[in-house]
């Protein structure tokens, strides 16, 4: 973007500023837009979608954009032919303070946020409330898969699985959560967790009295050993196998737990059929296991069925 505007360019994005404030008077002085006290927060600039931008506008077209959608037609014709009257020095100045006001209404970048969440963590004396925004903030930006390979980077996976041992379950459940969305389908972020050590923890929460933590839990435990033979072998090794067992054959554990168990046997069953001739079938060497399954065709469940019917039929 070259230093100083082009004069039509200036002369529609001010008058769409203007009318897209509803026709108000905008004040654009050192101090930064005016917006009226009515606007609501919705109502301001988004950030825009680009990949190369720190956040807010990546240029003033970006910004021009905005503020035409969301200007009335009559009104940015009005607004146009008065900046008409503008002299080449007032001109000069109005491109300044709108460089300004870009700087101002700028967001802050992914990475920003992912500080700010971690940041959160990090003090011991954040509140309850504020860990539960932090975590939620997280399990947003990690569905990016940019953001999920540069959470590491940052100290954000050991500030979560810190969080698996907080006394509150909504933020055991939401750390959980984030573990399991960074590393689904990401065999970087997959050994990243796993080299802390915290299997063996998610594990033990899937035993939890909360739903929501015990699902969470099994979702996070299915995300790190899918396709992943390393990790695989750690999740039998700490008896990953009696746990599937467990829950499928306890017929009073909640069904959204169950259907978790059965799609994760299906995974496993489906890698270590990819992958006979590399990897050791410890899934198809447990009769009590196999047996589970075989039973679980009987369930009344139309979404058991389904996992389970073309994967029971290949034991």
């Amino acid at each position: 973007m070259e230093r100083t505007l082009c004069l039509p360019l200036l002369l529609l994005f001010t008058a769409a500023v203007a009318a897209a404030n509803g026709g108000a008077e905008i004040n654009l002085t050192s101090g930064g837009m005016l917006w009226s006290p009515a606007t609501e927060e919705s109502d301001l600039p988004p950030a825009a979608d680009d990949s190369d931008s720190d956040g807010g506008f990546s240029s003033l077209d970006g910004m021009l954009q905005w503020a035409i959608s969301h200007s009335d037609p009559e009104k940015l014709k009005d607004s146009a032919e008065a900046q008409q009257q503008l002299s080449p020095r007032e001109l000069e100045k109005r491109s300044m303070e709108i460089k300004e006001i870009m700087e101002k209404i700028k967001m802050p970048s992914d990475a920003e946020l992912m500080k700010i969440a971690i940041r959160d963590l990090n003090n011991v004396s954040t509140s309850l409330e504020d860990r539960h925004r932090a975590l939620q903030e997280l399990l947003e930006l990690v569905e990016s898969i940019d953001n999920a390979n540069d959470i590491n980077k940052l100290g954000g996976l050991v500030a979560v699985t810190k969080e698996l041992n907080h006394s509150d379950p909504v933020i055991r459940t939401l750390a959980a959560w984030v573990l399991g969305k960074a590393s689904q389908n990401n065999p970087i972020v997959q050994q990243q967790i796993m080299e802390l050590r915290v299997l063996s923890r998610l594990m033990k929460m899937i035993n939890s009295n909360s739903l929501e933590e015990a699902n969470k839990a099994l979702y996070a435990v299915s995300a790190l050993i899918r396709n992943n033979l390393t990790s695989q072998e750690l999740f039998y090794a700490e008896a990953g196998g009696w746990m599937l067992q467990d829950i499928l054959n306890n017929a009073s554990l909640d069904i959204k737990l169950r259907r978790k168990a059965v799609l994760l046997l299906a995974d496993l069953a489906g890698y270590q059929l990819e992958n006979a001739d590399k990897v050791e079938p410890p899934f198809f060497n447990d009769k009590n296991l196999l047996k589970s399954v075989v039973d679980l065709t009987a369930s009344t469940d139309l979404d058991i069925q389904e996992k389970i019917g073309p994967f029971g039929g290949s034991c």
